[in-house]
């Protein structure tokens, strides 16, 4: 039972190290990236009582108010059960609330309250050191260059429209 699989011709093997001319090693050095960032934010809020799954719903909501909970499974890329649970855990600990939406029986918003705001100002206090060193081995003007350059590949200007 042989498969289609195309043989290996002189392309190395993919890595995410340095120099690597896979097509598939920026995208591997991204989710590399990515790890070491996530446990590092994950260390600033661990001492909050929160994870990065709910810091980030945490951010939608600062950014566009009380948010349909449908649309918060869209922009943190959870699914509907996952978000279900998250906005569960931001409840219980008294940093969102769910609310009718008027006119639609069926629709709860999702809304941050007071003390979400106040952890949401104080895991940004509680970050700051963490994310200096998480940048610590670039150079002068790296990080701005770095945040830049992610931004346009996170964000393309044709999302914009």
């Amino acid at each position: 039972m042989a498969t289609d699989v195309p043989h290996r011709t002189t392309t190395p093997h993919t890595t995410d190290r340095p120099g690597d001319p896979s097509p598939f090693a920026l995208g591997l050095l991204l989710r590399r990236a990515h790890w070491r960032a996530a446990a590092v934010m994950g260390e600033a809020l661990r001492p909050l009582g929160i994870e990065l799954r709910h810091f980030a719903v945490l951010i939608e909501l600062v950014n566009h108010g009380p948010t349909a909970q449908r649309d918060l499974t869209a922009a943190t890329g959870t699914d509907k059960a996952g978000i279900m649970r998250i906005v569960d855990d931001l409840e219980r600990k008294g940093l969102a609330v769910r609310k009718a939406v008027p006119g639609d029986r069926r629709v709860r918003a999702v809304e941050i309250t007071p003390q979400g705001l106040e952890l949401f100002d104080a895991a940004h206090v509680a970050a700051e050191p963490l994310a200096a060193s998480l940048t610590a081995e670039l150079g002068h003007g790296e990080r701005e260059q770095l945040t830049d350059l992610l931004t346009r590949l996170a964000h393309p200007a044709d999302d914009e429209a």
